[in-house]
């Protein structure tokens, strides 16, 4: 740690935090209904002056899943409630305080646009389709999906772009598939497994990240779609790798080797070693890190200067978070935690929403 830049960033919160509001009520728009969530602000703890809202303040369910838009606005979050009831999609816009509720269950983590006004995420089919996406917009509700056996959205930052894997016939073999919503599909990769595979857009969607989970070994490869080019397996032809993200100016992709996390430079294709951590997103300019350590009883959660080389703590309690979790220059994290503690008055005793904002 930079004790020179973590006394500055903490001066600067001192002074942030006496203008932040304790709690926002939430507020439901028209196609969604009113939830019990919104933003109560930590006052000490870890990083004393640093900011951290806990995003779901409901008692009587858990939260989980969580994503944040470049510019840290939004946060898309679901609800944890029993298999009858369906995990319910939020969104909060930061802003306003205003939390809406998109109308789809899902099952794994949620997409959202860059803008905020768009989300996707995983849901249920039925006994013939299985999985499918369902995609939601502010402006125009539900959009056509046009996809079943489909898996894994990924967003580009004005939701034109919609990246996914789906089980293509004869042979159910995955596709890597990017939807246009203007009209018209393009795939992407044609992968010679039923496996899915994870898959990540840039922002403007020129470049798509993806997993090719195919035998002898999981390789890592990233399409230029304006180019008309596909990367050789970003790790080298001699170990297998998983995708974490790219980052949204698709400068940046991360993947994991072994016990280590590599960030994959797509101008010089170099690779940066980041040894015995495992990386679990990255922010939007590619800049900044955030990591799991490995075999310690140290954080749970990290950002990383990847230019400077310094270390923030995110959670010293258990903790979790997903890809999308970082807002653009590292300025705020979104994570999950079942710990009490993080905030004042967290009671409930399940698992909630935080954000820990890095001034």
């Amino acid at each position: 740690m930079n004790p020179n830049r973590s006394t500055s960033r903490r001066a600067r919160a001192v002074l942030g935090a006496a203008v932040v509001a304790c709690a926002v009520t939430a507020v439901a728009s028209a196609a969604a209904t009113a939830v019990p969530v919104g933003p109560t602000v930590a006052t000490g703890g870890l990083g004393v002056g640093v900011g951290v809202e806990r995003i779901s303040v409901a008692t009587d369910e858990g939260y989980g899943a969580a994503s944040i838009t470049p510019d840290g606005r939004s946060v898309v979050f679901t609800s944890l409630k029993n298999a009858q009831g369906g995990n319910a999609v939020h969104v909060l816009d930061r802003d306003t305080g205003q939390t809406r509720t998109e109308p789809m269950t899902e099952v794994r983590t949620p997409a959202i646009s860059g803008d905020g006004r768009q989300v996707a995420a995983t849901t249920p089919g039925d006994i013939r389709t299985g999985l499918r996406i369902q995609q939601n917009s502010l402006d125009l509700g539900a959009l056509p999906a046009n996809c079943s056996r489909c898996d894994y959205p990924s967003l580009s930052a004005d939701g034109r772009y919609l990246a996914f894997s789906v089980l293509v016939k004869p042979g159910l073999f995955r596709h890597v598939i990017v939807a246009d919503r203007n009209g018209g599909f393009e795939t992407v990769a044609a992968l010679s497994t039923m496996v899915p595979t994870r898959q990540s857009i840039s922002g403007d969607g020129r470049y798509v990240a993806y997993q090719d989970v195919g035998y002898p070994q999981e390789d890592v490869r990233i399409r230029d779609r304006t180019a008309g080019t596909t990367s050789a397996p970003l790790e080298g032809p001699s170990k297998a790798a998983s995708l974490v993200q790219l980052s949204d100016d698709g400068s940046k992709v991360v993947y994991l080797s072994g016990a280590d996390t590599y960030v994959h430079d797509v101008a010089s294709g170099s690779a940066q070693l980041v040894p015995n951590v495992k990386g679990v997103a990255i922010d939007p300019t590619g800049r900044y890190l955030l990591y799991a350590p490995v075999g310690t009883t140290g954080p749970s959660l990290v950002l990383r200067d990847l230019q400077t080389g310094t270390d923030e703590t995110v959670s010293d309690q258990p903790a979790t978070a997903e890809v999308d979790s970082v807002s653009a220059g590292g300025r705020d994290v979104v994570f999950q935690s079942a710990a009490d503690g993080i905030v004042p008055g967290d009671t409930n005793g399940k698992s909630d929403v935080f954000v820990r904002r890095f001034f």
